[in-house]
């Protein structure tokens, strides 16, 4: 792999104002990384919430109540509607 792209993956781990020429020359005897490590360490850990959900969309088919009774609900309605309406165009007023 080249450097630069090495540079570019590794670019975003690092927040730009804590990584500064400043913070690394310290004169104090203190650890030049000592900013870097207590910003961090106040990260949250752990797995992250999961996002609020609204809408059909997650009430039907996400999460752990996800269905399928939408869709056939909806087949089955476009099915009846199409067969009331063939049945009052070909077959009500003809003679078999």
């Amino acid at each position: 792999m080249h450097a630069t792209l090495i540079r570019r993956t590794l670019g975003g781990l690092v927040p730009p104002k804590i990584a500064t020429p400043q913070l690394s020359a310290t004169p104090s005897g203190g650890s030049p990384l000592a900013p870097l490590v207590s910003f961090y360490s106040a990260l949250p850990k752990g797995p992250a919430a999961l996002p609020a959900m609204h809408g059909l969309k997650a009430r039907f088919f996400s999460g752990k109540n996800a269905s399928a009774a939408p869709v056939l609900g909806l087949i089955g309605g476009l099915f009846l509607v199409g067969y009331t309406m063939d049945y009052q165009q070909h077959h009500k007023h003809h003679a078999h």
